[in-house]
C-alpha cells in the first residue's frame, strides 16, 4: 500500500530525514516548509496525509491543522503532529485542533512506518466514500463535511473492556461527563457486547489477564457488525511493539498510561467524530443507490430495477423448473383522475396505491411502477392459480376502499385492471412481460375492473 505524504518543517534537515524514511517504504512524498504552503497543498487535494511539525515561524502547527479540519474541503485529511514536547497538555492542545495521532522527536523509525500505514489504510476506505457521496450529491443528496467540521464528538456510545475495576472505573467516571459509558470485564463477552451494542468507541486494555487484548481487537475487525467501530487501546508506555502490531491489525488510536484525563476525552471525541462522518458517508452511499433503484414518489422498485431483477428471477425459475407469474396492473381512468382534480390528488393516489400492493404481495414477491399509472407484480414460485387469488383479492381492496386525495380533505373511487402471464419454458423476460401486457389490455377493453389471465 502507498500513499502520498505531505511532510511539513521549517528545518530542512528534519524534512530530509522523515523523507528518507518514508520514500525508503515506497510512500509518495512531498514537502512543505511552512504552514501556509501546506495549506495550499491540502486545498489542492495533493495529499493523503499531514506529518505536521509543531513549531514553525510563520503559523505553528496547531493553527494549521485547526484551519484544515475546520475547512469541509481538507478536513478528512489525517494529520500526525510531530513535536519534541512529550507534554500531555500539548497533546490535548493538538488533539482538539483536529490532530489524528502525535509522534515526538526524534521520531522512531517503527512508530513512523506503524502509523502512517495504518491512517493511509483508514483514509483509502473514507477517500471511496467520500467520492460515492460527492456523485450522491448530483442527485439531491446533501453532503456530510459541513455537519461533521461542526460535530464536537460528544455524546457518544463507548464500550470499555478492562478487567481491573481501579482502571476501568477511572475511565469510566471521566468519560461519562461526556458519553454513555458501558463497562465489560470479561474479555470473552467483549466481542459479543460490542457487536449487540451500536457502539460508536471501543476502548480496550492492553493488558487484560489471560487474554490477548490484541486477539480480542482482531476479532473486532473481522466481524462484519463490527469492522468499522473505532477502537482506542491503553497501553503502558513500553508496550512499543504491541502498539505497532496494533495498528497492524486496525487499532485505530493509542493513549499511554498514566492517563491523562483531558487527553482521554480529546482522543475520545476524536475517533467519535470520525465515526460519525463515516457513518453518514455510508449512509449517503446507501440511500444514494435506493434512489437510483427505487420510484421516488410511491417507493416500490423502477422499472430499471424490474428489468435487471426480472431477467435473474426468470432464469432461475426456468432453470429450476419452478413457476413465475408477473401481474400488469394499470389504474382505470387515471387520467381523468388527474383532469379532474389535479395532479396532486393523482400523486396521492398513487403512494396510497403503492401502499396497498405493499399489503396484499409476499416480501419474496418484487413490485415495481413501471411509469405513470402502470406497476408490475413478479411472483416467484407461484403458478396461474395463485396468483389470479392474489391479483382478485387485490382489485377487491382497491375498489372497496375509497382513496383520500387533497390531504384527507376528500376521497375518490378508484378501480385497476389487472393481466396476468406466466413464464413458460424457454421464455425470456420480454415475452413473459409482453403476454401479461396483452392480457391487461383484454381485461382494459372488456371494461376494466377485473382480472384477465393470459389467454394460452
Amino acid at each position: 500500500m502507498t500513499a502520498r505524504v505531505l511532510v511539513v518543517d521549517d528545518v530542512a534537515a528534519n524534512v530530509k530525514l522523515l523523507e528518507a524514511r518514508l520514500s525508503a517504504e515506497y510512500f509518495d512524498v512531498i514537502t512543505a516548509m511552512s504552514g501556509a504552503e501546506a495549506l495550499a497543498i491540502c486545498a489542492r487535494a495533493e495529499c493523503d496525509l499531514v506529518l505536521l511539525d509543531v513549531m514553525m515561524p510563520d503559523m505553528d502547527g496547531f493553527e494549521v491543522c485547526r484551519r484544515l479540519k475546520t475547512n469541509p474541503a481538507t478536513h478528512h485529511i489525517p494529520v500526525v503532529m510531530v513535536t519534541a514536547l512529550d507534554e500531555p497538555s500539548g497533546r490535548v492542545r493538538g488533539l482538539e485542533a483536529g490532530a489524528d495521532d502525535f509522534l515526538t522527536k526524534p521520531v522512531s523509525e517503527l512508530a513512523l512506518i506503524a502509523r502512517v500505514r495504518s491512517l493511509a489504510r483508514l483514509k483509502m476506505v473514507t477517500d471511496e466514500l467520500r467520492m460515492r457521496a460527492l456523485t450522491s450529491r448530483d442527485i439531491g443528496i446533501e453532503s456530510p463535511e459541513r455537519e461533521a467540521v461542526a460535530d464536537s464528538g460528544r455524546g457518544g456510545r463507548v464500550l470499555i473492556v478492562d478487567d481491573r475495576p481501579a482502571s476501568h472505573e477511572r475511565i469510566a467516571a471521566t468519560l461519562a461527563a461526556e458519553h454513555t459509558v458501558a463497562v465489560e470485564a470479561d474479555p470473552n463477552d467483549a466481542l459479543f457486547h460490542a457487536a449487540d451494542g451500536n457502539y460508536d468507541l471501543l476502548i480496550v486494555s492492553l493488558e487484560l489477564e489471560n487474554f490477548d487484548a490484541l486477539r480480542l481487537c482482531s476479532q473486532i475487525r473481522s466481524l462484519d457488525r463490527t469492522r468499522n467501530l473505532p477502537i482506542l487501546a491503553i497501553a503502558e508506555p513500553d508496550n512499543n511493539a504491541r502498539m505497532v502490531r496494533g495498528l497492524e491489525i486496525g487499532v485505530n488510536d493509542f493513549l499511554l498510561r498514566p492517563i491523562d484525563k483531558n487527553e482521554l476525552l480529546a482522543r475520545a471525541r476524536s475517533q467519535v467524530r470520525k465515526r460519525r462522518y463515516t457513518e453518514r458517508l455510508r449512509d449517503n452511499v446507501q440511500i444514494s443507490i435506493e434512489m437510483a433503484i427505487t420510484d421516488a414518489l410511491t417507493g416500490l422498485f423502477n422499472r430499471r430495477y424490474m428489468e435487471n431483477h426480472i431477467a435473474t428471477l426468470v432464469e432461475q425459475a426456468t432453470a429450476r423448473g419452478k413457476p413465475l407469474t408477473v401481474l400488469a396492473l394499470d389504474i382505470d381512468h387515471f387520467k381523468s383522475i388527474n383532469d379532474t382534480y389535479g395532479h396532486d390528488a393523482g400523486d396521492d393516489v398513487l403512494r396510497d396505491f403503492a401502499l396497498r400492493i405493499k399489503r396484499s404481495i409476499r416480501g419474496i414477491d418484487l413490485a415495481c411502477r413501471c411509469g405513470g399509472e402502470e406497476f408490475v407484480i413478479v411472483m416467484p414460485e407461484t403458478d396461474m392459480a395463485v396468483a389470479a387469488m392474489v391479483a382478485e383479492r387485490l382489485r377487491r381492496r382497491i375498489a372497496a376502499e375509497p382513496f383520500a386525495i387533497h390531504k384527507g380533505a376528500r376521497s375518490i373511487p378508484v378501480t385497476i385492471s389487472i393481466g396476468i402471464a406466466a413464464v413458460r419454458q424457454n421464455d425470456d423476460p420480454a415475452a413473459v412481460l409482453k403476454r401479461a401486457d396483452e392480457a391487461l389490455y383484454r381485461a382494459k377493453r372488456d371494461g376494466r375492473n377485473r382480472v384477465v389471465p393470459d389467454a394460452a
